[in-house]
């Protein structure tokens, strides 16, 4: 099992940020829990489920275990993705 964060390529708020996602929703709200986030801001939304997390944050996770993901590797980057929305869709109660 593992905890997965891309890079912080999204702008918002005067801030970039990350995503972090893990092959596990258990998994996923534990280490969120570790980085201090709230339950209330996880996204189970169509984009996949996940935490957005600000650069400072995504730099913490990558300290206590979080796995580098990087869109130049595309296949496990896709699978990743391809998991956190099979997740959300499993949490809205719709087909995956």
């Amino acid at each position: 099992m593992a905890v997965y964060v891309d890079d912080a390529v999204w702008p918002w708020r005067g801030k970039q940020w990350a995503h972090l996602m893990a092959d596990s929703l258990d998994e996923l709200h534990e280490f969120a829990q570790r980085l201090g986030l709230r339950r209330n801001w996880f996204q189970d939304r169509a984009s996949g489920a996940h935490y957005d997390i600000t650069d400072a944050k995504r730099e913490m996770a990558l300290r206590i275990g979080a796995v580098p993901l990087s869109r130049d590797d595309v296949k496990l980057y896709q699978a990743v993705l391809q998991n956190a929305r099979r997740q959300a869709s499993i949490l809205r109660g719709s087909r995956p």
